[in-house]
């Protein structure tokens, strides 16, 4: 079987990316709305950026809008600026929020209507030239052609896609992710290592994206924990960039599968920040999961990729230490359960029918070499609490 295989048009990566981007952001447009947020202003990072952008002479609008997850008013908002700055490219500064609105924006700046309007979707008309600049290193969004975005009237968040979402061009030099607090390094590094391991054990997984998703692995389990730990080692910074970057195109030619399909919900419900929502799933779904067809040899590549496969294991053996050391791994980061979180009980039991409803209605869990019903994704989200 043939399989498309998508990535961004050109990707400028490692140290002082940033700083060698000009010649390269000339060739996208003349005036660029710079999406971000107030965090990546104090800190001093825009000015890194927009510094690169006055030394190539070229014009820009700041828009530190972008202070939460995305949601449609934002992206509305940051249409009617595009316009009346009279930009014609998009440049991103930040985390996955920055970068998904950046891409919402560009789609409805040539796909008319709105958001709702696309949901289920493939977004086909060109839109403008996008740069994404990535902050933290985890949600791979400079590499996919997925942006979600919430729809505040009906409190879901929304998953749209098209190949024309994916960045004219990616920055990821892993100096802008050095200030990123531990807390954030731990949800981040989670979040990449959760697409890296559902790209791979997808349905969908072809030749290519197992490349990217084996590699990610390997340097999220090898770096993760010092970046963690010692949040200036640049190396280790480095290495976590290049795994989201690597997690990030391995999934979007994939797919991701029952974690995020379940993670969406709580936190378009609850506020949990994805890639929170991500790893307080990732052990449960991986051991509904392991019982898929083809799954536990799936497993058993990773354990022997990150070096804790054993001599005589088999591929049900592996891949119950595969888990094991994810459950390790994220308990050394300190990822909070939900009750650590904030999330009332008797909230969260309330709504997961609805949780249910809306994880299999995004698609995603179906990507699951074990498919979930309704009741046995239930069964996971009252788990969460035991």
């Amino acid at each position: 079987m043939a399989n498309l295989f998508l990535s961004p048009r050109k990707i400028l990566s490692g140290k002082e990316a940033l700083e060698t981007s000009g010649l390269y952001l000339k060739e996208l447009g003349s005036k660029a709305l710079i999406i971000t947020d107030n965090i990546m202003v104090s800190t001093g990072k825009v000015q890194k950026v927009t510094k690169v952008l006055e030394e190539n002479a070229i014009q820009y609008k700041l828009w530190p809008g972008i202070n939460s997850e995305p949601t449609d008013e934002m992206v509305y908002q940051g249409i009617e600026l595009y316009s009346e700055a009279g930009c014609d490219f998009l440049i991103a500064l930040g985390g996955g929020s920055p970068i998904d609105a950046m891409k919402a924006i560009g789609a409805l700046i040539t796909n008319k209507g709105s958001l709702t309007d696309y949901m289920g979707k493939e977004l086909k008309k060109t839109i403008p030239n996008l740069v994404a600049i990535p902050t933290t290193a985890g949600t791979g969004s400079e590499a996919t052609q997925f942006t979600i975005i919430t729809d505040t009237k009906n409190n879901v968040k929304m998953l749209l896609k098209g190949a024309v979402l994916m960045p004219s061009l990616a920055i990821v030099d892993p100096g802008l992710t050095i200030t990123s607090p531990a807390t954030v390094t731990a949800a981040t590094g989670i979040d990449a290592l959760t697409h890296a391991v559902e790209a791979y054990s997808s349905r969908k997984a072809q030749p290519l994206s197992d490349v990217f998703a084996m590699s990610a692995c390997k340097r999220i389990f090898g770096n993760l924990r010092q970046a963690y730990i010692n949040g200036s080692d640049l190396e280790a910074r480095n290495q976590m960039a290049l795994a989201a970057l690597e997690a990030g195109i391995a999934f979007n030619n994939s797919s991701v599968t029952i974690v995020h399909g379940m993670s969406r919900p709580i936190g378009a419900l609850f506020h949990v920040t994805h890639g929170v929502s991500n790893a307080m799933l990732l052990g449960a779904c991986l051991k509904f999961a392991v019982e898929g067809e083809g799954t536990e040899a799936r497993f058993a590549d990773i354990a022997k990729t990150i070096g804790i496969f054993k001599e005589g294991m088999t591929a049900k053996d592996a891949s119950w230490e595969l888990i094991k050391e994810i459950d390790k791994l994220c308990s050394d980061l300190h990822i909070p359960t939900l009750k650590d979180y904030g999330v009332a009980r008797d909230e969260f039991f309330n709504n997961i029918d609805k949780m249910a409803d809306d994880a299999l209605i995004s698609g995603s869990p179906d990507n699951t070499r074990r498919k979930p019903n309704k009741d046995e994704i239930t069964e996971i989200y009252k788990s969460l609490w035991i």
